[in-house]
């Protein structure tokens, strides 16, 4: 009996959709050519590669399996990449680093979220995007104009990378700033709008994962400015503080407005609130004034046979005027206070 074909794709055959990049590059920093899976190994054992960087985009198991295979990587490390829906951090795993990064991108109008896992090693660097992000395309394309610092090795590709995710932010930093403002507007027209407080929620929930998302940056960023000296030249660390600083920069506006955020939802909580105390009191105002009417002809309207005020001649204009009279003096007084 023949014995069943594998299940196990070739990793020459993985599909170019997850591969988006995959070249090395040489000791002065300038591209070489493009390599293949298969000749990864061989490009680090080269004395002519500088490095080798490679970029993929959601692949599967099989294709992270090659490339535990091709550069070493610790099996722990892999499983996180594999799996995704991990915390942002870094981890050293013997002379290599793991990077967690949440990426943010909108699309259609709304902020999704994703994850990008960068592996760092003396000779290679290695990204694994995840879900909503941007390609590392533009980033590498101008790590590759400037060979000088691409000499630097894969610490100025981590650099690039994580400039890339933290510039990504601003925008839709900027794009929440610009909603807020519109959303004040609303905030204090006079119609509720359940719609309001419906967008004020959202921008609320988006705001908060993305602290998550960046918060935990800063702590990441400092231990690469600090640490890692076999890893991250020190040239390099000049640049990260850079980054660290725009970081802090995105941090701080998102705090900033998470803070309006919870004012212009108790503000707009206490406008409804004020407008529904405002009808209420225009109701009961009103039916003060019907009140005094509904009193004197109900009170006018038994039917007993000897009422004294019954047989007067002016009697039913007596009671007309006297109804008048009170209805004009309640009008006066809830009117001055302010109750119509």
């Amino acid at each position: 009996m023949d014995s069943p074909a594998s299940t196990t794709p070739d990793p020459d055959e993985m599909p170019s959709s997850m591969v988006r990049n995959l070249a090395s590059y040489s000791v002065d920093g300038t591209r070489l050519a493009d390599i293949s899976l298969e000749e990864i190994s061989d490009a680090l054992a080269s004395k002519e590669t500088g490095f080798v960087w490679v970029g993929l985009y959601r692949p599967d198991e099989p294709l992270l399996l090659k490339m535990q295979e091709e550069f070493g990587l610790h099996p722990l490390a892999v499983e996180d990449a594999l799996k995704a829906h991990q915390r942002p951090k870094v981890e050293l795993y013997g002379d290599s680093l793991f990077l967690v990064l949440q990426t943010a991108q909108v699309v259609k109008g709304h902020i999704e979220f994703g994850e990008t896992h960068v592996f760092i090693g003396p000779r290679y660097l290695l990204t694994v995007r995840h879900g909503a992000s941007l390609p590392f395309t533009p980033a590498r394309e101008r790590c590759e104009r400037n060979t000088t610092l691409m000499q630097l090795g894969p610490s100025y590709g981590l650099y690039a990378v994580l400039d890339a995710v933290v510039d990504n932010y601003f925008p839709i930093v900027e794009e929440f700033k610009d909603e807020l403002n519109e959303l004040e507007k609303d905030i204090f027209a006079e119609d509720y709008r359940r719609e309001t407080i419906h967008r004020l929620y959202e921008l609320k929930r988006d705001l908060t994962q993305m602290r998550l998302a960046v918060s935990p940056m800063l702590d990441m960023l400092n231990q690469l400015v600090q640490l890692y000296p076999t890893l991250i030249r020190d040239e390099v660390r000049v640049y990260l503080r850079d980054v660290h600083d725009h970081v802090v920069r995105v941090n701080e506006a998102t705090d900033t407005m998470r803070e309006m955020l919870t004012a212009a939802m108790s503000v707009n909580v206490s406008l409804v609130t004020v407008a529904q105390g405002e009808i209420v009191k225009r109701l009961a105002g009103w039916a003060a004034l019907l009140a005094a009417p509904t009193l004197l002809t109900s009170w006018y309207g038994m039917n007993f046979e000897h009422m004294p005020e019954l047989g007067g001649r002016y009697s039913y204009w007596v009671v007309i005027a006297m109804t008048l009279a009170i209805c004009l003096g309640l009008y006066r007084l809830l009117r001055k206070a302010r109750w119509l």
